[in-house]
């Protein structure tokens, strides 16, 4: 299949905006693909490498920026397939994919005259007539060569070689086993009264879970899914089945032949060998290098701090939930299965606010349509519906994108939002071609944003719960950063930023959900067509920090075992996982501990880019407070703050240290105590 006229991957684009002929892709169209474009890719790194003409930034940095592009656009899009659609064919491919391009990775960081080249534009730099784009790539370029090894001897550049291919390997299968694990579990409800409280909408799609595993009559199944799991540990009165399916989660990925923990032990391993060979203490170090926080000691202090601020609110929300659930609902010894239980009722009761009250509001279609206006709103673009775009899922929407100033077109944009097989849980953006240079001109991006949201059942649409609605914005957030994008070289466009920056914008648009005026064009009831009622906006409004110390401390608390983990030797860590993260979190332990792993269902640092990088959504959270303050004190809508917000930030990609583009957007740097002034903690 690695024939031009019979595989779509070999052949230019029949569609708009050059997006993958999705459709036309089969497993085995992969692996060929991949090895052609190898052979594509290593001849034009040899022929930047071979120039007789003297380094020049055109013949040396941005040829290097555009060689291996089509390996690049292949094995990206077969990575963002093995999220979307990791059938069990396409996840056996991630071995022998994962050590291709990364020894072709590993041989250009090593390629001594190669860098020659490099290091010979470097040096001249100061004289060369540079934008501060250009100079930004060539900086970039250089440290990532120097950062990758290429002044090691040979023996040494070997052993990082097979590291990184190693390396290359574990995250997909992490992925792949939390996605089976978490496939392969039921948990059947066979009378009405174990469905006692539950609302009906999670009823409705349990007993479509239990049909499609052949299961009809008088049955219902509950996973451990997000969207099943979260409103069963919310609503059901049965206590034993809610510690049930608690302590099942707890479980996730620690059984055979689904088992992370051998994989925790081999990435936390490899990832510190190679630190070490690089030159680095630990992978932390080698990390943040290129972070805003620049060493781990920063991110400890940064965390600490936190952690100090959230921990004595945290004890006191830990209290009335102790209070309330003795009081109220007879539970006198408080255990992790009924902390969403009884922080519902208790937010119920304090707010006269029921999430489940909430999501009639919210179906999807009119979510997403409202969505569209309020960034219409914010930026002057608008969303075109396209059929004609092909998609690699039925239930796949496909958008154009369009600046209303002057009708450019932005980008294209999927939307991919609902639960099914060989999907990986939880909710990301992902970018399938940046804003940039691709065959030979600037290209607009194609992005999609990806979601496990309860889909539709018969009688009853997909209903979004307001966590949702947050999750929707948020991933839009960063669906704008890449399609706002200017720019000519895609490793400086879009999201590609300094990861601790890299979710401002995207946090920063879950602030507007709360604003009475965005949730009047989001909220419709799905039956009259009703706006969400300004009693139950204000309630909603209320209850927005309810329980903040509580999250705020329980998310610092994971940035804290995720810091542990790249920062001790494992020859420590790795011994026993469970002893080792039991010692990290005892600090920080407010209820009973019970077996179970948290690291081994850890994606974000084990099969995403957040390794040492937690601490960045606390980071950003910062940042994003502060920013948002500008658009209160200016107004929601205000066109000047968005335009000055769309200029500085989302337009400048990572051309700009981070600090810089703040500072161009606010006029100083972010307040430090924005955050807790929103959540009411800075007293």
């Amino acid at each position: 299949m690695s024939d031009k006229n019979t595989n779509p991957l070999l052949r230019p684009s029949p569609h708009p905006n050059k997006v993958p002929d999705f459709p036309a892709i089969d497993v085995g169209h992969y692996l060929p693909a991949i090895e052609a474009a190898l052979v594509m890719a290593r001849a034009e790194v040899a022929a930047i490498r071979d120039n007789p003409a003297k380094p020049d930034f055109a013949n040396t940095i941005q040829a290097l920026e555009t060689a291996g592009e089509e390996l690049g656009a292949t094995a990206g899009l077969y990575y963002t397939m093995v999220h979307m659609a990791g059938t069990d064919d396409l996840q056996a491919l991630s071995d022998q994919i994962g050590t291709l391009t990364s020894a072709f990775g590993s041989d250009v960081s090593a390629d001594k005259a190669l860098f020659k080249r490099v290091a010979a534009v470097y040096k001249n730099r100061d004289d060369l007539p540079l934008s501060i784009e250009e100079r930004t790539l060539l900086d970039n370029t250089y440290r990532g060569f120097v950062r990758n090894g290429v002044n090691l001897p040979a023996a040494k550049q070997a052993r990082l070689k097979k590291l990184n291919q190693e390396l290359a390997m574990l995250g997909p299968q992490f992925g792949n086993n939390q996605s089976k694990s978490l496939e392969n579990y039921s948990l059947w409800l066979t009378d009405t009264a174990a469905l006692h409280g539950l609302p009906p909408t999670l009823v409705a799609m349990a007993k479509d879970a239990a049909q499609q595993k052949g299961r009809i009559d008088g049955c219902w199944r509950i996973t451990l899914d997000m969207p099943s799991y979260v409103p069963f540990m919310r609503y059901s009165t049965r206590r034993d089945l809610r510690e049930a399916l608690w302590r099942d989660s707890a479980m996730v990925a620690q059984e055979k032949p689904f088992d992370n923990r051998p994989l925790v032990k081999k990435i936390i391993t490899l990832r510190h060998k190679r630190a070490q060979l690089l030159g680095y203490d630990t992978h932390a170090a080698f990390v943040l290098e290129e972070r805003m926080a620049k060493t781990p000691e920063t991110v400890h202090a940064f965390l600490n701090a936190l952690i100090t601020k959230y921990f004595a609110g945290a004890k006191q929300d830990l209290k009335k939930l102790q209070e309330f659930a003795k009081a109220e609902l007879g539970i006198a010894d408080l255990q992790p299965w009924d902390v969403l239980f009884v922080r519902e009722k208790l937010r119920a009761a304090t707010y006269a606010l029921d999430e489940e009250a909430l999501r009639p509001y919210f179906k999807l279609e009119n979510v997403l349509e409202g969505t569209f206006t309020h960034f219409s709103k914010l930026f002057n673009i608008r969303f075109t519906a396209n059929a004609a775009y092909p998609a690699w899922h039925k239930d796949v929407m496909a958008y154009d994108v369009f600046d209303n100033a002057n009708q450019a077109h932005l980008g294209t944009f999927f939307a991919d939002f609902f639960l099914r097989i060989g999907k990986n849980p939880g909710a990301w953006q992902t970018t399938i071609r940046s804003t940039g240079l691709f065959q030979g001109q600037v290209e607009r991006p194609v992005v999609a944003i990806v979601c496990n949201f309860t889909p539709s059942s018969p009688g009853m649409p997909s209903l979004l719960t307001f966590d949702e609605v947050l999750t929707l914005f948020h991933e839009m957030g960063h669906a704008m950063h890449n399609l706002l994008a200017q720019g000519t070289y895609q490793s400086l466009t879009g999201t590609s930023v300094l990861w601790d920056f890299v979710e401002l914008p995207s946090q920063l648009q879950e602030n507007w959900c709360y604003q009475p005026e965005t949730l009047a064009i989001i909220g419709r009831h799905y039956e009259t067509e009703a706006v969400i009622p300004a009693a139950l906006v204000a309630k909603l409004i209320a209850s927005k920090n309810f329980m903040v110390a509580w999250d705020g401390f329980t998310q610092a608390k994971y940035a804290m075992l995720d810091l542990a983990w790249h920062t001790t030797d494992p020859a420590l860590s790795t011994t026993d996982i469970a002893a080792f993260e039991d010692t990290i979190m005892a600090p920080y332990r407010l209820l009973p501990q019970y077996p179970g792993l948290a690291s081994t269902t850890y994606s974000h640092i084990f099969n995403g880019a957040y390794d040492a990088g937690y601490y960045s959504y606390k980071w950003a959270e910062v940042l994003e407070a502060d920013a948002f303050e500008a658009f209160l004190d200016a107004g929601i809508y205000d066109p000047a703050t968005a335009a000055a917000y769309r200029t500085h930030v989302l337009a400048q990609g990572g051309i700009h240290p981070p600090d810089d583009l703040y500072r161009a957007f606010r006029g100083r740097d972010a307040d430090p105590d924005a955050l807790l002034r929103r959540e009411g903690l800075s007293a």
